[in-house]
């Protein structure tokens, strides 16, 4: 008398276990993967290409006012509310020594354009605290609209290097010209401003 064995279900059960990870899985965790190595290339990509460049359409963006330095009674502005005119966009801090180098040539210029209204300055505080702006912005007698740059959403989208910085946007929201570092003098700000209204 022989004895027999049925191994057959044990190796079903042993080839069901090697099987490993459902197809569907194994789609979602390279689905997952590829996403997330488009936005580490997206991020890269930006950050290689610098500073936003002359001729570049600028994205509207809103930025709020500190109160005393309002726009017309406004709280905030929208880049989108001065089409038709010049924004010379200046990004500073009131830790920043060279931003205290243009400081005085920045208010004179704007002093000299504000009658016509052709002309739209606004300051963008960068990395500080309300307080120290204020008291920067009272020593210099800054009086265009100025605010703080929250979350650094706006010079993030400008991919500024550094403050300060500042950007001279033509009346239908193209960038026409940008400065990094100081002004030398008011007539630097004037020749670039003029140019942009002829």
């Amino acid at each position: 008398m022989t004895e027999t064995t049925n191994t057959a279900p044990e190796s079903r059960a042993t080839s069901a276990g090697k099987r490993g990870v459902p197809a569907w899985v194994q789609i979602i965790v390279w689905g997952l993967l590829i996403a997330l190595l488009a936005i580490v290339f997206v991020g890269l990509r930006r950050a290689q290409q610098g500073t936003v460049q002359p001729g570049d359409k600028i994205p509207d963006f809103t930025l709020p006012l500190f109160s005393g330095y309002e726009y017309e009674g406004r709280s905030e502005v929208k880049l989108s509310d001065f089409r038709g005119k010049v924004v010379v966009l200046n990004f500073w801090a009131s830790w920043c020594k060279p931003c205290e180098q243009e400081a005085a040539e920045l208010q004179e210029a704007w002093q000299f354009y504000e009658p016509d209204g052709k002309v739209v300055f606004l300051g963008a505080d960068y990395v500080d605290t309300e307080p120290e702006a204020r008291v920067y912005l009272k020593k210099f007698g800054i009086t265009f609209a100025n605010g703080p740059d929250m979350g650094t959403k706006i010079s993030q989208m400008f991919r500024i290097k550094g403050v300060p910085e500042t950007y001279f946007i033509d009346q239908n929201g193209v960038l026409q010209y940008v400065k990094v570092g100081p002004f030398s003098s008011v007539d630097e700000i004037k020749s670039i401003i003029d140019g942009l209204l002829k």
